[in-house]
């Protein structure tokens, strides 16, 4: 007996601990008219899904007649471990009326009488306070292609605690249900500007040697003009010298203190974000010592060795500058009347300029391009300034989009595995 630490407001009764199989009944029925012809599998992040969407192909038998037949609100259980699922996976079909699976799943039902609600088992089985059970059962070893040597029968003897009123645990299946909604709504949000974002990307910038784009703001008609990048741009990187009389070489890893100079690399820029607050750092001292690679807010970052084409604007910069990696160069606007920062960064996104940086570093023996090469790289762009902040302001718009869904995806997820950890026993 126990109570969980958070609970609904007027539930006071201890939690009673039931096995598995009082509740559940096992699900044997196989497919053998093909009332089903849709393979599924079991991922920990996805439940059960559709063969051919998580893997791009079908894994299943061409004859499924011998498989198990699932139907909607059933739950199976998978006894392959991964990374994400140390004892297996146990999900309940939601997606489709009805699909096939492998007869090493365990499948199995809520008993008729309807003693545990659905939803609670499914939020029950999001904890891992089931795992316990699964460990003691679990034979040693392994057999079948990697999978738990658990049996069945065993399976159901496994026990659970829950609450003595179902309308308490109907009470924590539909608000763990919420929170999945949210963040189901946010993720795909996200996915859904990140494809708009793909899409404008290749429609809102010249290709193909064209002077103008396919999707254009109203009431812009001149032809964008080619340049060379370095022609519009002040940029650097930091070097390593030939000899001693050109500053000293880039730090080493025990040189890195707790805090001074952020030190950025590759790894730090990603998703059109600088990653400040986990980058090494070195002292002003050492910083000083290094002949180049003062990066200040306002640059934009592009990296050009190893990681190709990652790109940022630098603004969250809490010291006068930031020392970068060779992997990585500044780029500073010479004229911001000529060129405008926003849309740099954008162009530095596009379809074209990813494919002619990443074209340019597969030609060196080792992917990279060096600063010359970089200053050669062309950039199209619109004549008129406006329409360069109209692109920028469109693109940075999208970014804050995706950024707000990614944020509130993360906050969800966190509170979510705060409360299975404290609403359950």
């Amino acid at each position: 007996m126990g109570k969980p630490e958070i609970r609904f407001k007027g539930y006071t009764d201890e939690w009673e601990q039931r096995k598995l199989g009082d509740l559940v009944d096992r699900v044997t029925r196989k497919n053998q008219d093909l009332v089903s012809e849709l393979p599924l599998t079991i991922s920990a992040q996805y439940g059960l899904i559709d063969q051919n969407e998580f893997f791009d192909k079908r894994v299943a038998s061409k004859d499924v007649s011998g498989y198990y037949l699932i139907e909607n609100g059933e739950f199976a259980y998978n006894k392959s471990t991964s990374t994400d699922a140390p004892w297996g996976a146990i999900k309940r079909l939601d997606r489709y009326e009805n699909g096939v699976l492998s007869t090493l799943y365990i499948v199995f039902g809520i008993k008729e009488n309807n003693p545990v609600d659905s939803d609670f088992l499914v939020s029950y089985y999001s904890t891992n306070l089931w795992h316990k059970g699964i460990h003691e059962i679990a034979a040693e070893g392994a057999r079948n292609h990697g999978l738990l040597n658990i049996a069945p029968a065993d399976f159901f003897e496994t026990k659970l605690m829950i609450p003595q009123d179902i309308e308490e645990q109907k009470k924590i299946g539909k608000y763990f249900e919420e929170l999945e909604r949210l963040i189901t709504l946010h993720q795909r949000k996200c996915d859904e500007v990140k494809s708009l974002k793909k899409y404008m990307l290749q429609k809102m910038f010249p290709q193909n040697e064209q002077k103008v784009p396919e999707i254009r703001f109203e009431g812009f008609t001149e032809a964008w003009e080619q340049r060379k990048l370095g022609e519009l741009v002040k940029e650097g990187i930091l070097e390593a010298p030939l000899d001693g009389n050109h500053g000293e070489k880039h730090p080493t890893s025990d040189e890195y203190v707790e805090s001074g100079i952020p030190f950025l690399m590759a790894s730090d820029i990603h998703n059109g974000e600088v990653n400040i607050y986990s980058c090494k750092y070195i002292t002003k001292e050492r910083a000083e010592r290094l002949d180049k690679g003062f990066a200040r807010n306002g640059d934009v970052l592009l990296t050009h060795k190893a990681t190709i084409g990652e790109t940022a604007i630098l603004s969250n910069l809490m010291t006068e500058y930031a020392m970068l990696t060779p992997q990585v160069t500044y780029y500073r606007i010479k004229n911001e009347e000529r060129l405008n920062r926003e849309y740099l960064y954008s162009f530095f996104n596009s379809l074209d300029f990813q494919t002619e940086l990443k074209t340019k570093a597969a030609q060196s023996t080792r992917p990279y391009i060096g600063i010359t090469a970089q200053q050669n790289l062309k950039i199209i762009l619109p004549t008129e300034i406006d329409e360069q902040r109209k692109i920028g302001l469109y693109f940075g718009n999208l970014d804050r989009l995706i950024t707000l869904h990614q944020q509130k995806c993360e906050e969800l997820k966190k509170i979510k595995k705060f409360m299975l950890q404290k609403m359950f026993v």
